[in-house]
């Protein structure tokens, strides 16, 4: 098992930006392939990026492309979320994941171990 710990969540104006952390417990996290997702309001929680064990591949969701940049430092249990021009629609609860097993398939990612979740509010 894994348990993960988001931090890194806020308030910015449209335009800033944030950038989520993930810290992961144990000492196998380079055998998860990661994501982060986000859940706004009487919506369903959704993928926003994934990223493979080694770093070495990544997908993105096609609203966020060009925008944010997810990323991993296995030797610090972390995997990172960067967020540049924030809109008011990237406002959700965001978290991050791990899958249980291995794939390779980034874009139907799910969850298996999951994080508390981190508030990121953009203001118009």
């Amino acid at each position: 098992q894994v348990q993960l710990v988001e931090s890194g969540g806020g308030l910015v104006q449209a335009g800033g930006s944030l950038r989520l952390s993930c810290a992961a417990s144990g000492r196998t996290f380079s055998r998860y392939t990661m994501g982060w997702f986000r859940q706004a309001p009487g919506k369903e929680r959704d993928l926003v990026a994934a990223i493979s064990l080694s770093g070495a591949r990544t997908y993105y969701t096609d609203s966020v492309k060009g925008r944010f940049t997810i990323s991993r430092d296995n030797a610090k249990n972390t995997v990172y979320l960067q967020m540049n021009n924030l809109k008011p629609e990237d406002t959700a609860v965001y978290y991050c994941a791990a899958r249980g097993i291995y794939t390779d398939d980034l874009k139907g990612l799910r969850g298996d171990y999951w994080g508390q979740g981190t508030q990121v509010t953009v203001s118009s």
